[in-house]
């Protein structure tokens, strides 16, 4: 059994500390689990819908077992993962499969940021992500944006939601990244909703959202209302292109989210409960048991809610190249929904991570000794890491 020390990361408060410590070796022993008094989740920001799915189940989980859930929305992507891996003052945290491994793999912000290891405890939802016009927008084609002039949303407080405007899309339409910055003006924004919204405040012309944010049911509202610019499922090239900088996601064509984007193109993107790694196993297997033998009482909560069965997740695992808590290992092996071959990728997925955060080590050992400035700006700091992870393969979606 692993050690509780997931209990006392950096800065977490003493009453908090005392609301999650409990033990495992009392768990293991008895039969009825003793949850911990708190359960904290972290989340995206209010206009998410996975802060808005999250509020579905949490109020079940509390009246099942006693314990008090606390939903914490944060927009920012760098600090959910501090307060995730590094402060320890939340169990679990909602992110993207691609945030993750920009986490993983020292990614923009992200390679100043403590290496610390994680694993997946459950599947989120599957949230479709597309390029949002205004209704009366100019722009009838992501092709159109060679035309250059075109204004685009680029949030800031997200590596891959910036890797997805400034990369991803204008390789799809044949840009270099050079040819991009002349043609392409991109208006920083801090937030998610802000992002969002820029599009019909006549900010930006496109921005990158999900279309089950709750934001998009405000924009589809406003007058003139919103549009989407499909992609190409057929452009094999082009998605060649686009994923060697979002590896993450798959293309798919929309039929989930605001009615404005059913039908149009772009990509879905799997968001996933994760913690950090020597979460005790006990505590994660229990959490995992719970939130499939209770998705009949929570998936009706919110649409993204029904996205978390088994049947998803057992899907998302069939092409998931990120390690599996040991815990949630243990329950799906238990009900029959785990096998020898999941062993295997799982172990070298396990691997892979290990690899990544012990090049990061390395490298910021060596900035430290040399006084250079961790600092994911700073050209000296870059290039020591960059020499420390060179060659270590990214992780991407099994297809």
């Amino acid at each position: 059994m692993r050690s509780i020390g997931f209990w006392h990361g950096l800065g977490i408060a003493v009453s908090v500390a005392a609301a999650l410590v409990f033990s495992s070796v009392s768990a293991a022993q008895n039969s009825d689990f003793r949850w911990p008094r708190l359960l904290v989740v972290a989340t995206p920001g209010t206009a998410s819908g996975s802060f808005a799915s999250t509020n579905g189940w949490t109020p079940i989980f509390q009246q099942h077992n006693g314990a008090t859930a606390r939903v914490i929305p944060e927009d920012s992507e760098l600090i959910r993962y501090q307060r995730l891996m590094v402060q320890r003052n939340v169990h679990m945290s909602s992110v993207s499969a691609a945030e993750m491994s920009f986490q993983i793999q020292g990614i923009g912000a992200y390679a100043a940021a403590e290496p610390v290891a994680q694993r997946v405890l459950w599947h989120h939802n599957d949230t479709p992500w597309g390029y949002v016009v205004a209704g009366n927008s100019p722009l009838q084609s992501v092709e159109d944006i060679k035309k250059g002039g075109i204004r685009i949303a680029k949030g800031v407080w997200s590596p891959p939601m910036i890797a997805a405007v400034t990369a991803a899309l204008p390789a799809y339409v044949g840009l270099s990244p050079e040819e991009a910055e002349k043609l392409i003006r991109y208006v920083p924004i801090s937030s998610y909703a802000e992002n969002c919204r820029a599009v019909v405040e006549g900010k930006v012309d496109i921005a990158y959202c999900a279309t089950v944010s709750s934001v998009l049911s405000e924009m589809e509202g406003a007058p003139g209302g919103i549009r989407w610019l499909s992609l190409d499922l057929d452009n094999k090239a082009g998605w060649e292109a686009y994923l060697e900088h979002r590896p993450m996601v798959i293309p798919t064509r929309i039929d989930l989210g605001v009615r404005s984007a059913h039908g149009a193109v772009g990509v879905t993107s799997n968001f996933l409960y994760a913690v950090p790694a020597d979460m005790d196993v006990d505590y994660a297997y229990h959490m995992a048991k719970w939130l499939h033998t209770a998705y009949d009482e929570y998936k009706d909560t919110h649409p993204l809610a029904a996205r978390m069965s088994l049947e998803h997740f057992r899907n998302y695992l069939d092409r998931s190249p990120l390690p599996v808590h040991e815990g949630t290992v243990k329950y799906l092996r238990e009900i029959g929904a785990w096998t020898e071959e999941d062993d295997a990728w799982n172990n070298q997925a396990i691997a892979k991570m290990e690899r990544w955060l012990e090049a990061r080590r390395a490298a910021m050992e060596e900035a430290r000794k040399a006084r250079v400035r961790i600092d994911f700006q700073n050209p000296a700091y870059l290039e020591i890491f960059a020499k420390h992870t060179q060659g270590l393969e990214g992780f991407r979606s099994r297809l």
